[in-house]
């Protein structure tokens, strides 16, 4: 007989453009699953880059460069623009048809900022909200020493519409992104620090301390305030609590070493002058960060789309080719443009190959690392200004409850937030609707 106090399974709360069903309670009359400790981690990853591909029309002598495949489903071929992943095709499946609807009537040049959210922005309004990575890692971030990785070729948060990360919190704030190989690897793996460890716990202890102030000083302060200081005010609060969040963090695993990774492995000294490089160098640390455990949740803009202030828009010349990124995908409809476009499109798909081949020749446990990682890899644009029909490819999680191979179409209203529902729950997330959500993509799955 259910009592009054039993609880449906899917009863969910809403908040920050998602609803989460409840966790497994007592009160729900089920036995406790199985202790996730004793499974192998879930991972998550997200790659973006800015101006959309190659789409030249059917039948042309430039067809062979446009970014999608021919056929569909099982039966497709991958155009001399996605062959670099034909080692992977078993573990890997590109999606057309998919957008943000929110992000139709946005500048072609700023989508890059809600590519994980699916914010709405309305007129001059800027608000964005969580990324689906913050969302993961707010959930299980406490079961590794940095709840998620945030990367980007150009490095920091930018500007409203020309952010230069991917990760929004659960306010939408920009996540700062970090961007030289060389900080990244010290902030993951580097063994130093000043003073010892006792002296580091004293440090955390007197921060401790001083935000413990801060918050007793703070609720006295809240009540004398007007109703915008109000809101104002809780802003600053949730930053300090966030600093809070960190610093309990940082005691927690003050006494367990850092993975030791032989930093000659890698090329920390590369930057964006050698694009090839740096690019791999940046899959590098990801791929580092999943082996060693450090982080489950990685995002990396390669570039973002504030034209020639973009650092990354010097990448064409590693092909010879002229001008930057923007300016080879505003030509993509030229004479010999969609070729050259094509075969930068190409060369971002050959540095995804490198990075999935790694994960896949790495064992673990009954597979190897690709098994349990997701990695998303696409645009906001299908071609430049445009914003419907995203280049997706969805690669790994065979062992999370994938099925690949396959290229799947859909029709333009088909929401992006499907598919992060679909990942968010592969996470092990009881999540039950991100932002403008239908559904789950249950043709991705086994």
């Amino acid at each position: 007989m259910k009592k009054s106090w039993h609880l449906n399974r899917r009863t969910f709360l809403r908040g920050a453009g998602a609803a989460l069903a409840l966790p497994m309670l007592d009160c729900m009359g089920a036995s406790a699953a199985k202790s996730a400790a004793t499974e192998l981690p879930r991972r998550m990853c997200a790659v973006y880059f800015p101006f959309g591909v190659s789409l030249p029309k059917e039948g042309s002598e430039d067809a062979k460069w446009n970014w999608f495949p021919r056929g569909e489903g099982k039966d497709f071929q991958f155009t001399n623009t996605l062959q670099p992943l034909a080692p992977v095709k078993d573990d890997v499946t590109v999606i057309g048809g998919l957008s943000h609807p929110t992000g139709w009537k946005m500048g072609g040049h700023d989508t890059g900022d809600i590519f994980l959210t699916a914010a709405a922005f309305q007129g001059s309004r800027y608000q964005n909200s969580v990324s689906i990575d913050q969302l993961a890692a707010a959930a299980m971030g406490h079961q590794t020493r940095f709840p998620s990785l945030t990367l980007s070729s150009d490095g920091g948060v930018g500007e409203p519409t020309r952010s230069t990360t991917l990760s929004f919190s659960r306010r939408g704030r920009p996540i700062p992104a970090m961007a030289n190989p060389q900080q990244i690897f010290e902030r993951l793996f580097g063994q130093g620090g000043a003073g010892s460890a006792g002296d580091r716990r004293t440090r955390l202890q007197n921060t401790e301390s001083m935000l413990d102030s801060v918050l007793a000083d703070a609720r006295s302060l809240k009540g004398k305030l007007g109703t915008q200081d109000r809101k104002k005010f809780d802003e600053y609060l949730a930053s300090v609590r966030a600093i809070e969040q960190r610093v309990a963090r940082s005691q927690r695993w003050l006494d367990i070493p850092k993975p030791k990774v032989d930093a000659s492995s890698i090329a920390l000294e590369s930057t964006q002058d050698d694009p090839k490089e740096y690019i791999r160098t940046m899959y590098d640390l990801m791929f580092l960060s999943f082996q060693t455990d450090s982080t489950r949740i990685a995002t990396y803009m390669i570039g973002q789309v504030a034209g020639a202030t973009s650092i990354a828009n010097a990448f064409p010349a590693c092909l010879g080719l002229a001008g930057n990124w923007h300016g080879l995908a505003h030509g993509a409809g030229k004479k010999g443009g969609a070729e050259k476009l094509g075969r930068f499109d190409q060369f971002l798909v050959e540095q995804l190959a490198y990075f999935l081949d790694r994960l896949k020749n790495t064992s673990e446990g009954d597979g190897n690392l690709l098994d349990r990682t997701m990695v998303l890899y696409g645009s906001s644009n299908s071609r430049t200004h445009n914003n419907h029909n995203y280049p997706l490819v969805l690669a790994g999680g065979r062992k999370l409850g994938f099925k690949h191979g396959q290229y799947v179409k859909h029709r333009e209203q088909f929401p992006l937030s499907n598919l992060f529902v679909t990942m968010l729950q592969r996470m092990n997330l009881p999540v039950e609707q991100f932002a403008d959500s239908t559904g789950e993509m249950t043709e991705l799955l086994t």
